[in-house]
């Protein structure tokens, strides 16, 4: 699926199911929820916190979660005018020109050579 298909989907799923979008600020609340919920199980499968009893923390929670983001961040794109395929292809052209050295050239980066 490609990013515009992605905003044309969500777009007919929230005037279908949906009834309408949440105003941006709500929106912005609950994309703000949702880093949230990554970042608690990013920082059980992958840092040193462990689970609380009874949770169930996978990789499948995580690309849910992880697709709750892009669902949150489509929305937030459809109902205000920006085109996500657009504004991908600038922000890597912008990526590209401004650190096209800088992490090749960064010794950090190259520990486990």
């Amino acid at each position: 699926m490609t990013l515009e298909e992605l905003q044309q989907v969500v777009d007919r799923w929230i005037t279908t199911y949906g009834v309408r979008y949440f105003d941006p600020m709500t929106n912005m609340a609950v994309l703000t929820e949702e880093v949230g919920e990554v970042a608690r199980i990013m920082a059980r499968l992958y840092g040193e916190q462990s689970a609380k009893p009874g949770e169930v923390i996978t990789t499948d929670r995580l690309a849910d979660e992880l697709a709750d983001l892009l669902w949150v961040i489509t929305c937030i794109a459809n109902q205000t005018g920006c085109d996500l395929t657009a504004a991908i292809d600038k922000n890597i052209a912008k990526k590209t020109e401004r650190d096209k050295t800088r992490h090749i050239a960064n010794s950090k980066l190259r520990r486990n050579e």
